[in-house]
């Protein structure tokens, strides 16, 4: 083992990342390497699915950078919704990349990447639960390497980057009123299978109608406000004078 392989078992990291599910990747982390809770004190800065942009002084803090957990193949899908966009956009397969973070969003040189295959059954809750476990697994392995100058950065393909949107409560909303008729049905409905998936379980696919708040959920459901989830049947039998027609 030399030098730079022995330092990566003791470095300090400090870990970054703001929802629950990414919360494996601090976990794994911590029996790997020692964590600290500066960037002043750490070797290296781990960031994923945090809330704020880091400055050009932070990014810049600990000896060997900042480096960040990105839930898509950059640069296909840069912004903060890219599992989302994914399952809208009904791709078939995604990733996880791993950069070195510079002063632009997701742009910075790739470390490493893998590819996932999505399915017609995955959600947002589902997908970003796998892809950050899976990223835990990995990522103590690929920050040795890192380090030892075993895998070595590459530029990003930037002609071909995209952009995801921050999303809204408003981001799930779908008027109930002017639906489509005829042929266009059955792409009404794809498309919103999507929203459903992509959005659940925030910010939820939701419509009001006759002054109240209804919800699309997984699984077939739809959730009355003030009601419980029923099924789409009991949901049209129980209201029906609902103007969506829906065949789960």
């Amino acid at each position: 083992m030399d030098y730079n392989s022995r330092y990566a078992q003791i470095m300090k990291i400090v870990f970054l990342g703001t929802p629950s599910f990414v919360q494996p990747i601090k976990q794994e982390l911590a029996k790997h390497f020692t964590l600290v809770d500066s960037l002043n004190e750490a070797d290296l800065c781990v960031v994923a699915a945090y809330g704020r942009i880091l400055t050009k002084k932070e990014l810049n803090t600990p000896k060997y950078g900042c480096i960040n957990v990105h839930p898509s193949l950059l640069p296909k899908y840069r912004g903060p919704s890219p599992i989302q966009q994914a399952i809208l956009n009904g791709d078939k397969v995604t990733g996880i990349t791993i950069i070195k973070m510079d002063e632009e969003v997701d742009h910075g040189p790739i470390i490493y990447q893998e590819r996932l295959d999505l399915s017609d059954m995955d959600n947002f809750d589902i997908l970003s639960k796998k892809m950050f476990q899976r990223a835990a697994d990995i990522l103590p392995n690929i920050i040795r390497n890192f380090i030892s100058g075993k895998l070595k950065p590459h530029r990003q393909n930037h002609p071909k980057g995209s952009f995801c949107p921050r999303l809204t409560r408003d981001s799930g909303y779908f008027p109930i009123d002017n639906l489509p008729a005829g042929r266009q049905v059955p792409h009404f409905q794809k498309k919103l299978d999507k929203m459903i998936r992509a959005y659940y379980p925030w910010p939820g696919v939701w419509t009001r109608w006759q002054g109240k708040i209804v919800k699309f959920l997984p699984g077939g459901l739809l959730q009355m406000e003030g009601k419980k989830p029923i099924s789409y049947k009991d949901f049209q039998n129980g209201y029906p004078d609902f103007p969506l027609r829906y065949s789960s």
